[in-house]
């Protein structure tokens, strides 16, 4: 089409017809099932986020949505699958801290965690709790660390992986205290929540959606908890600060992405749709019940917020050494 031959007034009725589509487009989707990769193993924190607003945005939406799960490679395999998928609001991708964590870890990724997703919203912060078996003879964080310093490089502690969140948070705990133990990195968190279960290690950094149900059961004990405040899920377990590690904080977070080039129109679409779910007093109750705190943003504060998180947590992952080639 030669646009030169076209007279201005024409010009402005194309434009007007084009912006008139973009609600439309939004409006009319989706009319086929949506999956939601998460790229870890199911019954993690990812994976129980996404379940749980997956069948609230099925009832919402009509049409089923799936959770894909794409373990490996510390989280890369399932962003690499959602960033090469089609832009048309079909693949949504579950993400969390450690998107932000990997670009500083890994020398070379198959992806680019900014330019190739387009953000829909954060939905939940999460704090990591300091669990040990319960064979471990020890009750508060005082008595883990100088039963740690006691038994230097004795104790196993289990993560989700190389660079994950719960590696890097052990390891700052690590520094600030002078403890010394051993890491065993698994494919994922419930791998490292079996062996803990099963007495393998001796402790590990849960993210507190994985941990919970276990603590309240008394198969493991909890020691304290990585964020600032204590959560409400376990009201009686301290902050790692208040417990003896005066300035230790560690906060995690997961949210939803799709596809860069994803039509606007289809972002706020999920947008409002995911907002509505996390804002339901039901939902903000089970978040709350499974350690997380409901946290929304708009698309494009969640894109500043993820730029930030990467270049916060490149300085920790450069701090601690961390690297995978």
């Amino acid at each position: 089409m030669n646009l030169r031959a076209i007279s201005p007034a024409a010009l402005a009725m194309l434009a007007t017809g084009v912006l008139t589509a973009l609600p439309v487009l939004g409006q009319g989707y989706p009319q086929k099932a949506i999956r939601i990769v998460v790229p870890f193993p199911a019954g993690g924190t990812t994976d129980i986020l996404a379940r749980a607003i997956g069948q609230k945005l099925t009832e919402q939406f009509k049409q089923q949505i799936i959770v894909d799960n794409r373990p490996g490679a510390g989280a890369n395999i399932g962003a690499e699958v959602a960033a090469k998928s089609p832009p048309d609001g079909y693949t949504l991708f579950g993400i969390s801290t450690i998107h932000a964590i990997n670009p500083s870890l890994y020398s070379k990724l198959a992806y680019d965690p900014i330019r190739d997703f387009a953000p829909i919203t954060n939905v939940a912060a999460t704090s990591q709790i300091l669990t040990v078996h319960p064979s471990l003879p020890v009750k508060t964080v005082k008595e883990f660390i100088a039963y740690a310093k006691a038994k230097p490089g004795e104790l196993n502690y289990s993560s989700a992986g190389n660079g994950s969140q719960p590696h890097l948070t052990a390891e700052l705990f690590k520094t600030m205290t002078g403890v010394s133990y051993v890491h065993v990195p698994y494919k994922g968190a419930p791998p490292a929540m079996t062996d803990l279960l099963a007495g393998q290690v001796a402790l590990t950094f849960a993210t507190a959606p994985s941990a919970v149900p276990h603590v309240r059961s008394g198969k493991l004990r909890a020691l304290g908890v990585s964020t600032a405040a204590r959560i409400k899920a376990l009201p009686d377990v301290p902050t790692i600060a208040e417990a003896g590690v005066p300035g230790f904080e560690a906060a995690g977070w997961n949210g939803l992405v799709a596809p860069a080039n994803t039509p606007a129109a289809i972002i706020e679409r999920l947008h409002g749709a995911i907002v509505k779910i996390i804002e339901e007093p039901a939902m903000a109750r089970y978040l709350a019940d499974q350690g997380a705190d409901p946290w929304t943003m708009t698309p494009t504060q969640y894109a500043d917020y993820i730029k930030s998180e990467v270049a916060k947590w490149s300085k920790v992952v450069k701090a601690s050494g961390a690297k995978i080639d």
